[in-house]
């Protein structure tokens, strides 16, 4: 349980940027302080244009995987371009989780 106050003053446009982040992050102004001092990590909520973007890159990979078995047997230089193209997809989908 947590008992003790701390205090720490800041400018106008710190405590504004804390509100910010803080809010982006999905926390409280005082766990956000805390984790950022404990370097804990803060992770940011992701927006909903983000989340769309994050499911469309899904589906594009997952789609460029099934053109590069197409294009296996009959044509192997473009599997290869296209199984280059959903790693690099992939790549940016670990990205995120980070």
């Amino acid at each position: 349980m947590k008992k003790e106050f701390v205090q720490f003053r800041c400018s106008v446009y710190e405590k504004k940027l804390l509100k910010v982040k803080a809010r982006k992050s999905g926390l409280s102004i005082s766990e956000y302080c805390r984790r950022a001092a404990f370097e804990d990590r803060i992770v940011e909520r992701m927006t909903d244009e983000q989340i769309e973007a994050y499911k469309l890159l899904v589906k594009y990979q997952r789609n460029f995987k099934l053109i590069t078995n197409m294009f296996r047997k009959r044509n192997p230089k473009l599997a290869e371009e296209t199984a280059q193209l959903a790693k690099e997809i992939r790549q940016h989908l670990l990205n995120f989780k980070k």
